[in-house]
């Protein structure tokens, strides 16, 4: 993935009104009025907030005759966390080595 998309991702994954509408989105396709049912804002700022998931390509618009309904496309969020996980086995690998030393001085004690 590249580091744009990947800053594009992060970035949108950055407001919780965008990760409540990724995760809205989870369970099927909805309509911008649809996805704005739950939040207390505007229907442009929730237009705002597609833009932004759009941009990111975490989410796609398709059109259904009157309808254009957001759907989610988890291929970014699937680049994200393959990016996260290398920090992961770090931290694995940092917990591994104090585990290690903790029962050498269990065993000096």
């Amino acid at each position: 993935m590249a580091v744009d998309q990947l800053d594009a991702t992060f970035a949108a994954l950055a407001d919780p009104t965008r990760r409540a509408i990724l995760k809205r989105l989870k369970s099927g396709e909805a309509t911008v009025m649809e996805l704005a049912a739950p939040f207390e804002m505007s229907q442009p700022a929730i237009s705002k907030h597609l833009k932004v998931l759009e941009r990111a390509g975490l989410i796609s618009r398709g059109r259904d005759a009157q309808r254009r309904p957001c759907r989610l496309e988890p291929g970014p969020l699937k680049a994200a966390t393959d990016w996260l996980e290398n920090y992961r086995r770090y931290w694995e690998e940092q917990y591994q080595r104090l585990d290690a030393l903790l029962d050498v001085l269990k065993e000096e004690t």
